[in-house]
């Protein structure tokens, strides 16, 4: 396989790039002041401070996009068609949390919405891996990531029935 070899490949890219930084923008619209109702809701000692949160989100889109293109690279074997699906429905779910939490301020529901994130996550790391064990292995810290964010969510949102 030439990864570098077709100027399409690097347009395939540059789209995918585009794709995720899109979800990353539908829910960078409902955050906006999220530092600063993230600040005034009580936190377990463990929690991350606000303003690490978009540092961190914007590697983990860019390594996504990046998986995501490498198994496009290989479209045409098996596991690569479910892959990207579970990949997309996890962005659309990222998206959604966003305004779930920090616009709707429905806690619960962004409960239930980042359990479903991680398990669309660990699907497409699945279905990933099959392809290409590059691609699955630049999933794996958005994973991490949002394994993380399941149990803030759920400690965030006790400590906190009043606001969400």
């Amino acid at each position: 396989m030439k990864l570098f070899a077709t100027r399409s490949s690097w347009l395939a890219l540059l789209a995918w790039l585009a794709l995720s930084f899109a979800a990353a923008g539908v829910g960078g619209l409902a955050a906006a002041d999220a530092q600063e109702f993230y600040s005034l809701l009580q936190q377990p000692s463990w929690a991350p401070p606000g303003k690490a949160f978009g540092p961190v989100w914007t590697a983990l889109y860019v390594m996504m996009a990046v998986a995501a293109w490498l198994v496009w690279l290989q479209r045409a074997k098996p596991h690569a068609r479910k892959g990207l699906i579970f990949f997309v429905l996890q962005l659309v779910a990222n998206a959604l949390w966003c305004w779930l939490f920090f616009a709707w301020k429905m806690g619960g529901l962004a409960f239930l919405d980042v359990l479903i994130l991680w398990a669309l996550l660990s699907c497409t790391v699945y279905h990933f891996a099959f392809v290409s064990r590059w691609a699955a292995a630049l999933m794996l810290p958005c994973w991490g990531w949002v394994t993380f964010a399941v149990a803030l969510n759920l400690v965030v949102w006790q400590l906190n029935p009043q606001n969400l």
